[in-house]
């Protein structure tokens, strides 16, 4: 009876281990979220009731340490591609230094900021894709090991995320160039109804993003699920060819409109259109996206029909899907 036992927990003890190597072995996704129109909010006062009554531009008066902040912005772009949204940050000044100057923190790491960072996410039309949230340390200072290329500020972790980043982690960070424009602080009694008539500064934010999912073609024993309009699979003797469309069976998508309850199936009666922003990619270069749907009847399926870009060369093609920026692995086709 002992060993049974002991052969069943180490049963299952193997089960959980693989599986979470398996979701372990998901490689990091780089977001950068551009923002525009960044301004940060600074409690200097304690009469409540001047909070954002102030329709100009109001300059603040910062306390010397531990006020607060608000900061608000625009998100315009992820990856460089158009995006709408808003990213807001809650700060508490903490001035960290090695050789503090009066009023300063002494501490054995340099940093300005604690701070809660929400990134609420939009497709260029406005359609909601889901959030990222993180928390940590803002500011200049040792960058933590194994920051993406391009970050130079920041030390934070990604806590999770809504919509089609359910289950996220990672870390945040914050990428500063020549070109950006600095934040513009304002007293917390400037009315923020007036935030983008008053103007405000430019940040890149970095998200090192490990996902619940990525896009993934599905494959059968015969490669690829990627058929031609009639179903029949695209292989060496029926090849793919420039300019006629194809129906790829993926998984990975994300949330779809109206939307099938977890675990469920799609309705065979509605069609559910992926939510997410996707692509499909030729050789590395973008193709028309004429359809992304959950496939009727199944679960955690899609049906993506994309239209094989005019000039593709013969040979093999590489297909890579991305859904809400995040790009899956590629695969390869013929092409005739």
């Amino acid at each position: 009876m002992n060993r049974n036992r002991q052969a069943l927990l180490s049963l299952i003890f193997g089960v959980l281990v693989s599986s979470y190597a398996a979701r372990a072995q998901t490689a990091p996704v780089i977001l950068q979220v551009d923002v525009q129109n960044l301004v940060a909010y600074v409690e200097d006062t304690a009469d409540v009731t001047k909070y954002a009554t102030l329709p100009n531009i109001t300059p603040a008066v910062p306390p010397k340490n531990f006020y607060a902040v608000v900061q608000i912005g625009d998100i315009v772009a992820v990856n460089g591609q158009p995006a709408k949204g808003t990213v807001t940050v809650i700060n508490r000044r903490i001035n960290l230094a090695p050789t503090p100057n009066p009023g300063d923190s002494i501490a054995d790491t340099g940093r300005n900021n604690m701070a809660i960072f929400a990134f609420e996410l939009l497709a260029s039309d406005g359609t909601p894709v889901g959030s990222l949230m993180a928390v940590g340390l803002a500011g200049p200072g040792t960058l933590p090991p194994g920051s993406p290329p391009g970050q130079t500020q920041g030390n934070s972790s990604v806590t999770g995320g809504t919509g089609a980043f359910l289950g996220a982690r990672g870390t945040q960070g914050q990428i500063v160039t020549a070109q950006t424009i600095a934040i513009r602080t304002a007293s917390i009694m400037e009315d923020p109804a007036n935030r983008r008539i008053n103007g405000g500064g430019t940040a890149s934010f970095v998200l090192q993003v490990i996902p619940m999912a990525v896009p993934q073609i599905l494959a059968d024993a015969g490669g690829p699920v990627i058929t031609h309009a009639d179903f029949s699979p695209v292989t060496t003797a029926k090849p793919a060819k420039p300019g006629e469309v194809l129906i790829v069976k993926a998984t990975g998508l994300g949330p779809t409109v109206p939307g099938a309850a977890p675990g469920q199936p799609f309705p065979l009666d509605a069609l559910q259109r992926v939510n997410s922003p996707v692509g499909v990619s030729v050789n590395g270069q973008p193709a028309e996206v004429v359809n992304a749907i959950g496939w009727p009847g199944q679960v955690d399926t899609f049906r993506e029909d994309f239209r094989m870009p005019n000039g593709t060369a013969a040979g093999t093609a590489a297909i890579q899907l991305t859904a809400a920026w995040i790009p899956g692995a590629s695969v390869g086709i013929p092409v005739q």
